[in-house]
């Protein structure tokens, strides 16, 4: 029995929480894993597992176990990098992922400046709006916009991004301009659940947060869809400030409501803070957080003063 082989297995097993799942990922025979972990039981005398017909679950014996595995297959990666020298120069492969939209317009132009100079690293990047873990799906680094939780991922702010109003000009001079929240109910609306809910949209924070019913006559369900339809005059739409910056630029789209916005959302690179660092992953961080800055910086101006009756969330 290859142990580290059967270790991998075993941890991928566990992360994936079926045998029919982690024979997925691995792309192996369902038969070829359940043997190895069966095999790696019978070498330590013990179970590792619980198995029930739905879900398999770890042993006490089996969580220690884990735990150590995954000390030991990452000490493994570490000194194969460093003995193939991506220590000493910045080379070899990063994975990355970002926001869809986010990362069309702002990480691939970079990403391409990133390419040029580093010649010896490529980067296989994924556009996703879902949340992509990067210690089980082995990815390198990653965009995140938002408040992040609180977990063992090391965190570098790049900006921020506005959650805004909008409408183009032509229905707001056909249904007149909203001058709080709570005018909304007189206006149609078009949102998508990726970011709102279909029923009610959310301003202000801390203590003068409220949630404010919208009438939706249009649910889509990207943020592109719902912009489109907005600049076409269907209604109003709440998204966030860098996917209506070029529409506010071309005045296809106006800003309302700005004094009662809720505080920005942080735009943040998330990686796992291996010890040492890859020369590659700090080129990549020390090339791209500056360059992010400046573009987060210019997306949109600053929204107008807060009503004081209705004071912003301090940042």
């Amino acid at each position: 029995m290859n142990r580290l082989d059967a270790m991998s297995i075993f941890v991928t097993v566990a992360q994936a929480g079926s045998l029919s799942a982690a024979a997925r990922r691995l792309g192996m025979p369902l038969a070829t894993v359940s043997r190895k972990v069966a095999e790696l039981e019978s070498h330590l005398n013990t179970r590792l597992l619980h198995r029930t017909t739905r879900q398999l679950s770890l042993t006490e014996a089996g969580a220690s176990y884990m735990a150590a595995c995954q000390r030991i297959l990452e000490d493994i990666g570490e000194a194969e990098r460093a003995a193939t020298g991506e220590y000493a120069a910045p080379k070899g492969e990063l994975v990355v992922t970002a926001p869809v939209v986010f990362g069309r317009l702002h990480v691939v132009p970079v990403v391409a400046e990133f390419l040029a100079q580093y010649p010896q690293i490529s980067v296989s990047l994924m556009l996703t709006d879902r949340v992509v873990h990067l210690m089980e799906e082995h990815g390198d680094i990653a965009v995140r916009i938002g408040e992040l939780p609180d977990s063992s991922l090391m965190a570098t702010q790049v900006g921020k991004v506005r959650r805004v109003v909008c409408a183009s000009p032509g229905y707001l001079a056909q249904r007149g301009m909203p001058a709080t929240p709570e005018d909304l109910a007189g206006h149609d609306c078009i949102t998508f659940e990726v970011l709102e809910s279909k029923r009610a949209w959310v301003f202000g924070g801390g203590k003068s947060e409220r949630s404010v019913a919208v009438h939706s006559r249009l649910t889509v369900n990207t943020a592109e869809a719902a912009i489109d339809a907005a600049v076409l005059g269907v209604g109003l739409i709440r998204v966030l400030s860098y996917q209506v910056a070029q529409a506010v630029s071309d005045e296809k789209l106006n800003i309302v409501l700005e004094p009662f916005e809720s505080a920005p959302l942080p735009v943040s690179l998330v990686h796992k803070g291996q010890t040492p660092l890859p020369l590659k992953l700090r080129a990549f961080l020390d090339f791209v957080a500056p360059r992010l800055r400046e573009r987060t910086s210019r997306l949109l101006p600053a929204p107008l003063d807060a009503d004081p009756r209705n004071p912003r969330r301090s940042e």
